[in-house]
């Protein structure tokens, strides 16, 4: 027997059953990684589809050799979008045609282009259309005399000879050129845009973004919109057509007939008229004749009310001489507004400062009434007219068509005159005081209760003080002629000493309330912004009025 021939055999069997189990195990392996394999995505089909003609014709030696000739019902698709028209020249291998006579595309029924004539390039998806352009889209009409448009990013490029137009239920828009975004719904417009809607809005600019979606209005460049009654010139729009609301940047102003509002931003709103302005924001009455200033400003023109703060500044020039009122907050108030009875009510509060030539203010808060040209001054006011200062718990000021006419001091009164010396003061303390004003100078004044008076007589032949007159009377009235002298002088039952200039004693030069506060007073305009408080301790303390005794029944006998 051979062995080697045996051992040979049993090496090949053992060979063979292995390669066969490897086979199974393989096989197994394979059928199961078939079963997971995703399926591959489907390509899309980019051809340009003739779907109908009702002639088709072909010459090679003709002017397009490379174009079949196709007329009558003409139809073609292309990934989803059908044309169809009265003739092309069909170019199969670029995959493009031309289109000729009642072109029409359209893509489901969101899209719907017409145009006399057109070209479509299905390699690039680039429609090219001409001659009475139509597009119409998501209830848009957009017209023009050439049109390209992008079918890949779904833009629209309008523009020709002619102005195109936008139009959908209640705008129209027309523009030099622009374009349609198909896919966000919104269009871009450029050069003498016009837009306008069934509400009276109008806005005219250089170039224009309009939101279809939000009814959003976008006006970049030098604008303007009116609707209504109202105006704004602006750099840089935002306009809801739908809500009227309009948000105003690059230093906008509104216009609402005789009054504007004028602010770096304004937020706008029609339908209620109010104006809200921020950064250096002015609104301005040219028929009332005031203005109201302040980094942050809001007016509302249907009931004529206005607020404004930070570096807030009120200006009235209805009279012939303005007044500048500064403070923390200012507010306007109107009554009786669009009627000849207009009237107004100026608040200016806390760390109030007032200007005019012939007066100026200093309190805590102050109102200003329009109907009788009063101005009123509350906590610790001081005011100052020509050479002479006022100071009470409240001040209040009359004036006429240029200067004061009349000014009242309730409780703590003191009226303070510096002689021309520029040392001694003529002074009258009282409960209340009235001052009557002629041409801005002081002719009279009333002294009411507990008055007491300190006066410096002039000699008239050198104009030399004669010495001091110290008096303590229930009322006075005092009567001075145009030159600031005294003309002459009522009084009740009094008490008074006149005292030798050399021989006046030192207490008797300045009433127990004496204050003389000319370091606060603004001295123009432009000092307002400055506030001078009083010298701490010398603030005026309000003085708590008594209650009435109480009645104390009688005890009745049982």
């Amino acid at each position: 027997m051979n062995m080697k021939g045996g051992l040979g055999k049993q090496r090949a069997l053992v060979l063979l059953i292995a390669a066969f189990a490897c086979l199974i195990v393989f096989d197994a392996a394979f059928a199961a990684r078939k079963r997971t394999v995703r399926p591959r995505k489907q390509t899309v089909d980019q051809r340009v589809y003739l779907q109908h003609a009702d002639e088709l014709m072909y010459d090679a030696y003709g002017p397009h050799p490379d174009a079949q000739f196709v007329k009558g019902n003409v139809a073609f698709m292309h990934k989803g979008m059908h044309l169809t028209c009265d003739s092309a020249y069909f170019y199969e291998e670029s995959n493009s045609f031309e289109a000729f006579g009642h072109v029409h595309m359209w893509q489901g029924d969101t899209l719907s282009l017409t145009s006399v004539d057109g070209y479509y390039d299905g390699n690039n998806e680039m429609a090219h259309a001409w001659k009475n352009v139509v597009m119409k889209h998501r209830g848009e009409t957009l017209y023009c005399d050439t049109l390209d448009y992008d079918r890949m990013y779904g833009i629209a490029d309008a523009y020709g000879s002619n102005r195109i137009k936008l139009t959908n239920k209640t705008e129209v828009l027309v523009a030099d050129w622009g374009r349609h975004f198909t896919e966000d719904d919104h269009s871009e417009f450029f050069y003498n845009v016009v837009l306008k809607n069934d509400k009276g809005l109008r806005i005219e600019t250089d170039t224009l973004y309009h939101y279809n979606k939000t009814s959003m209005a976008h006006a970049v460049g030098p604008s303007v919109i009116t609707q209504k009654d109202s105006k704004v010139n602006s750099t840089d729009c935002w306009y809801n057509t739908k809500t009227e609301k309009s948000e105003l940047y690059g230093r906008s102003t509104v216009y609402n007939g005789a009054k504007e509002i004028t602010a770096d931003s304004l937020y706008n709103d029609d339908n209620t008229g109010i104006s809200e302005g921020f950064g250096n924001a002015i609104y301005h009455d040219t028929e009332n004749k005031n203005m109201l200033l302040g980094d942050y400003c809001i007016y509302n023109n249907n009931t004529g009310n206005g607020y404004a703060t930070i570096n807030a500044l009120g200006i009235d020039y209805s009279q012939k001489d303005s007044l500048w009122m500064h403070g923390d907050t200012i507010k306007i108030r109107t009554f009786y507004i669009n009627t000849d009875s207009v009237q107004r009510e100026i608040y200016c509060y806390h760390h109030v400062r007032a200007y005019r030539n012939d007066v100026q203010a200093v309190c805590d808060s102050l109102v200003f009434h329009s109907k009788d040209s009063c101005m009123t001054m509350y906590k610790d006011p001081v005011v100052w007219t020509q050479g002479s200062q006022l100071l009470g718990e409240e001040i209040k000021c009359y004036f006429n068509d240029s200067t004061i006419r009349y000014a009242e001091v309730l409780r703590q009164a003191l009226s303070v005159e510096l002689m021309d010396d520029s040392i001694h003061y003529n002074q009258i303390s009282s409960r209340d005081m009235r001052a009557y004003f002629k041409d801005g100078i002081l002719r009279e004044n009333w002294a009411v209760s507990n008055v007491k008076v300190v006066y410096y007589p002039i000699d008239e032949a050198d104009s030399s003080i004669i010495g001091l007159n110290y008096t303590e009377t229930d009322t006075l009235k005092m009567y001075l002629t145009p030159e600031k002298k005294l003309h002459h002088i009522w009084m009740c039952k009094n008490v008074g000493t006149l005292y030798p200039l050399t021989q006046t004693p030192p207490e008797k030069h300045k009433l127990p309330t004496f204050a003389w506060f000319d370091y606060m007073r603004p001295v123009n305009k432009d000092d307002i912004w400055v506030w001078k408080p009083k010298t701490a301790g010398l603030e005026l303390k309000e003085e708590k009025r008594r209650e009435a005794p109480k009645r104390v029944p009688k005890k009745q006998n049982p």
